[in-house]
């Protein structure tokens, strides 16, 4: 039988990114402005919806919900599965 034990994430908004990718990015990573695949809309990060527990956080499109991109907190690492998100793009002062 499969594993009984209950997983919860809390929700959040982009914000929450900041620290696991500012390891990646050396730059403020709640400017980044992200496309989505699935409706077109784009926003900077810090507007994204995020769902984040202990292992992951699960960055979603605030107009469709589709899973843009998802990141993993490693042991190794930090990983970056690149899901339904179009492009991310930091604008230039």
């Amino acid at each position: 039988m499969g594993d009984a034990r209950e997983h919860t994430a809390t929700t959040l908004d982009g914000n929450a990114l900041a620290g696991l990718l500012g390891d990646v990015f050396a730059v403020d990573v709640t400017m980044i402005v992200t496309e989505c695949r699935g409706c077109g809309r784009s926003e900077p990060l810090a507007e994204a919806i995020v769902e984040r527990d202990a292992s992951c956080a699960i960055v979603r499109c605030r107009g469709c919900t589709r899973t843009q991109f998802t990141v993993f907190d490693e042991r190794e690492g930090i990983r970056i599965d690149l899901g339904s998100i179009g492009l991310l793009r930091l604008d230039r002062p």
